[in-house]
């Protein structure tokens, strides 16, 4: 057999990249629940990509090229919805609002990331399939988190949650446009850490933030920010942006959806929890929402939103 073609393989290598991402993402909400305990939303982010930024540093120490005012206008833009307004409200919303909640409305990102990209790249122009498995997906992780238990709506914290989704779909827009760019993943990343951390100087001066090291003395606290920090931001976002770059933000943003999914066969293999016949009747129904979400058009006549 001949080689596969190196687009092909570089396709098969971002859905992997996506994949790995949200299964280490599928679990970091139990984390940073852990860190609410001892610390504020403010000083787990300020950790959180403190922690991430030196490790790419150390992994990837080239500095970056010259750069244009509007590409720094870009990594700025990212910085700020990636890092500082993305997690940002979506801890808050964790102290305001069940974490169910937070799950189920956060899975909206991709139906912004789909209006987004067709709105500001004018390609993947929304289709109805695609709305269909948005529906479906949806509908499965509100029955996975509310199986047994009643809904209750908190204002505040779900907003929050719906300002966390509309936050990660305007990054992984501005992503696909830095990628563009033609500079290595770790480097952007790097970059867009780099504004994040500025963009939060202003929420440290007004919140009652505290160093507090030996709050890292307790192992949980440590697992947790060390699992955070390397894991679901160093070495995740890398991956992430390598994905959006050779996928597209539609196509990535639907892995999303599958989030929920990681957390219960989490809670199955190291909780012993039991599935419910309504959890899997909604991981059914994330999955075929997956599955017609990234279905391809029959005609062809739609214009690549990867390329």
């Amino acid at each position: 057999m001949g080689e596969r073609p190196l687009s092909e393989s570089k396709t098969l290598l971002g859905h992997i990249a996506a994949l790995t991402c949200i299964c280490v993402w599928g679990v970091s909400f139990v984390m940073i629940v852990t860190l609410l305990q001892s610390f504020t939303p403010v000083e787990i982010l300020l950790f959180r990509f403190g922690l991430a930024m030196l490790a790419l540093h150390l992994i990837y120490p080239k500095r970056m090229g010259k750069t244009t005012r509007k590409q720094e206008l870009f990594f700025a833009a990212a910085g700020l919805t990636g890092v500082v307004s993305y997690f940002l409200a979506q801890d808050f919303a964790l102290l305001y609002t069940a974490a169910s909640n937070v799950s189920v409305i956060v899975a909206i990102s991709p139906v912004f990331t789909v209006f987004l990209t067709w709105w500001f790249l004018r390609k993947g122009r929304p289709r109805g399939v695609f709305f269909l498995g948005a529906a479906l997906a949806v509908g499965g992780i509100a029955l996975i988190n509310f199986a047994g238990r009643q809904l209750e709506l908190h204002p505040a914290g779900d907003f929050l949650a719906v300002l966390a989704a509309l936050s990660w779909a305007v990054y992984s827009v501005l992503m696909k446009r830095i990628g563009g760019f033609g500079y290595h993943t770790i480097q952007a990343t790097r970059r867009v850490f780099l504004y994040g951390l500025l963009f939060l100087i202003p929420v440290l001066l007004l919140s009652d933030v505290r160093l507090g090291l030996e709050r890292f003395l307790e192992l949980p606290n440590l697992g947790s920010i060390l699992y955070l920090g390397l894991g679901a931001s160093a070495v995740c976002f890398v991956l992430w942006n390598f994905a959006l770059d050779q996928l597209g933000p539609v196509k990535v943003s639907v892995y999303v959806y599958l989030v929920p999914l990681v957390g219960v066969v989490a809670s199955v293999l190291f909780l012993g929890e039991t599935l419910t016949w309504l959890s899997v009747s909604g991981i059914v129904l994330v999955l075929a929402g997956l599955a017609l979400s990234n279905r391809k058009p029959r005609d062809g006549a739609e214009q690549s939103e990867s390329g």
